[in-house]
C-alpha cells in the first residue's frame, strides 16, 4: 500500500544552491530527497534527443565497454529498444558532462565527501506498455561486491515525465535505518536478486517527476517501481557516486574520478 505520493508540484529550488539543513536532515531520516529542477529545460531536451537516438546506434554497434539489455516484441510494434545501458557516460556526451556537473556534485559532496568517482552511470528506458516489475531491493545487494562500505549515493535524474502510471520510482521512507538485509536469488528476472512480495508488500511513497527534476537515494534504502501501463516512455538516468577509496579493485581509474583527491 502506497502511504503517500510526492507530486511534480513542489515549488521549485534553485539548482545550484546546495542542500539546506532540514533538507540534509531529510535525506538521513528518509533514505532521499527529491531536487526540483536540477537541469533545465533546455539540457533535458538535449538528452532526450540524444537518448532517443541510441537505440539505433547500440543496435548498429554496442562498445565493448558498455552493457546493453533490450526490451524485444513490444505491443506497440516497435522495433527492439533499449531497457537498460550500463555505463551511459561513455555512450552520451551530455550524460557525462552531467556526471562531472556543479550541479550533482555540490549535493554530492554534501552527502559523501570531497573525495568522489563515479561508481556507474546507467540508462534505464522503461518502453510504453512494458509489464516489467522492479523488484524491492537496496542497491548494496548489487554493489557490496565492488565496495567496502555503503557509502554510495545514486542520484536518479528524469528525462520523461514520470508517475504511478508509466512505473515512477518508490520508496519505503526509512528503511534504511535498518542496515542490509537478505535478497533472495531470482531465476528469470531483469534483476537477479531482490527482496519478495509485491508492490503492496511494504507501505511506500511513489514520487513524480517532471524532466530534468532528480532524486538522490542512498544504497540502504528500499526501492522499487511497477510497471509502464501508460503509452508514454518513461526515461532516467542513474549516476552513483562514491567516496574515493571505497572501491575494492585498487586503484581509481582517471576516467572515473569527479572531483577533490583520488
Amino acid at each position: 500500500m502506497i502511504t503517500q505520493a510526492i507530486p511534480t508540484t513542489v515549488p521549485q529550488r534553485t539548482a545550484t544552491t546546495r542542500l539546506s539543513a532540514a533538507e540534509l536532515a531529510a535525506f538521513r531520516a528518509k533514505g532521499y530527497h527529491v531536487v526540483r529542477g536540477l537541469f533545465d529545460p533546455n539540457h533535458m531536451e538535449r538528452l532526450a534527443v540524444e537518448t532517443e537516438g541510441l537505440h539505433a546506434r547500440m543496435a548498429a554497434h554496442a562498445p565493448e565497454e558498455v552493457d546493453v539489455s533490450w526490451e524485444e516484441g513490444l505491443p506497440d510494434g516497435r522495433p527492439p529498444r533499449i531497457r537498460q545501458l550500463m555505463h551511459s557516460e561513455r555512450v552520451s556526451p551530455i550524460i557525462d558532462t552531467m556526471s562531472r556537473s556543479d550541479e550533482i556534485l555540490d549535493i554530492l559532496e554534501q552527502l559523501i565527501g570531497p573525495d568522489i568517482y563515479l561508481f556507474h552511470s546507467k540508462l534505464m528506458m522503461k518502453a510504453a506498455h512494458d509489464g516489467t516489475f522492479t523488484p524491492w531491493h537496496q542497491d548494496w545487494g548489487y554493489w557490496q561486491y565492488g565496495n567496502i562500505q555503503p557509502s554510495q549515493v545514486n542520484c536518479m535524474l528524469a528525462i520523461d515525465a514520470a508517475d504511478e502510471e508509466n512505473g515512477s520510482i518508490r520508496f519505503v521512507d526509512g528503511s534504511h535505518l535498518q542496515g542490509p538485509v537478505d535478497h533472495a536469488r531470482f531465476a528469470s528476472s531483469s534483476f537477479s536478486i531482490g527482496l519478495e512480495g509485491g508492490l503492496d508488500a511494504f507501505p511506500s511513497t511513489l514520487l513524480e517527476f517532471a524532466p530534468g527534476d532528480a532524486v538522490f537515494f542512498g544504497p540502504l534504502v528500499i526501492h522499487g517501481s511497477g510497471p509502464n501501463a501508460s503509452a508514454r516512455d518513461r526515461r532516467a538516468n542513474t549516476f552513483a557516486f562514491d567516496r574515493c577509496g571505497n572501491q575494492k579493485n585498487g586503484e581509481l581509474p582517471e576516467r572515473m574520478h569527479r572531483r577533490g583527491a583520488r
